[in-house]
């Protein structure tokens, strides 16, 4: 399996994150999804699961930033559209990002629940994708934690791939 996200001078375009313009975002968070493109799925996948998170928050936050996870996206997807997250066009689940932790505790599932932009606070952190092909579906509910989705895919793994998305502060 093979995963792409178009890139500006190497590093996720601005509009997916801090820099986005402001009516993309809601209390304080940018919410358009970037796009993604995947090629070359296992013939025998049943899913498509996602992460996206930010492993550099660790020494801001104490621990690594979820963004975006998602699940039982269809197997014979070529590409997840940009704003996907607020506005999907095809049958998926998603599940809380760190905004729904007790340290923010957003209780607005639009947010708490999709995707939830880049904002690093200063220097070039680097986020990382996770896009998983599955031999099932998964049996989780709107609103998983990450765990939850990590639980579930174990021993349903088929195929992965993982790309690091630079992003400015």
């Amino acid at each position: 399996m093979k995963i792409s996200v178009p890139l500006t001078q190497g590093q996720l375009p601005a509009a997916y994150g801090k820099f986005a313009q402001p009516q993309t975002f809601k209390n304080g968070h940018p919410l358009v999804s970037f796009p993604i493109h995947i090629t070359d799925v296992p013939a025998q996948t049943a899913s498509l699961a996602l992460t996206f998170v930010d492993p550099d928050s660790i020494p801001v936050a104490g621990f690594q930033w979820i963004h975006w996870t998602a699940a039982n996206l269809p197997a014979d997807l070529t590409e997840i559209p940009e704003n996907a997250s607020q506005k999907p066009p095809f049958s998926m689940i998603q599940g809380k990002n760190s905004t729904a932790s007790p340290y923010i505790n957003e209780t607005d599932p639009t947010i708490s629940q999709r995707y939830v932009g880049p904002t690093p606070p200063t220097g070039i952190h680097q986020y990382e994708l996770r896009v998983y092909a599955l031999d099932k579906v998964l049996d989780l509910r709107p609103g998983f934690w990450m765990n939850e989705l990590q639980h579930a895919m174990s021993g349903h793994i088929l195929s992965h791939q993982k790309l690091i998305l630079p992003y400015r502060g």
